[in-house]
């Protein structure tokens, strides 16, 4: 008979024991919960700013293309008024050269 009761007495030793254990195992999980949260805080503040960083880089990217295209179109203009002003000289310098030779023909 002493034989079940030590081995009762053994098992109520290990019941309580594992639910001591299981306690301290609940308490620290709960202890490290809230110092979890402010490390989160922390990482979706990062993310956050990253994010704001991002979209403002896109922004400023967005500008400097508008500003590439605005410049395009300002040195076609210059082109064009450039030709246009070439061939306008070539025209007058062809006219003065056939003047040139009207007098030199005259005389």
């Amino acid at each position: 008979m002493s034989r079940p009761m030590l081995l009762v007495f053994l098992l109520l030793v290990l019941i309580i024991t594992s639910q001591f254990e299981w306690k301290q195992q609940l308490v620290s999980d709960i202890d490290a919960t809230p110092s979890v949260s402010p490390k989160q805080q922390q990482i979706s503040k990062r993310e956050e700013v990253k994010e704001k960083i991002i979209l403002s880089q896109e922004k400023n990217i967005q500008r400097l293309n508008e500003l590439v295209r605005s410049l395009k179109e300002q040195l076609l203009q210059c082109r064009s008024t450039n030709e246009t002003m070439n061939g306008s000289m070539n025209s007058l310098s062809e006219n003065v050269i056939e003047l040139e030779r009207q007098q030199i023909l005259e005389d």
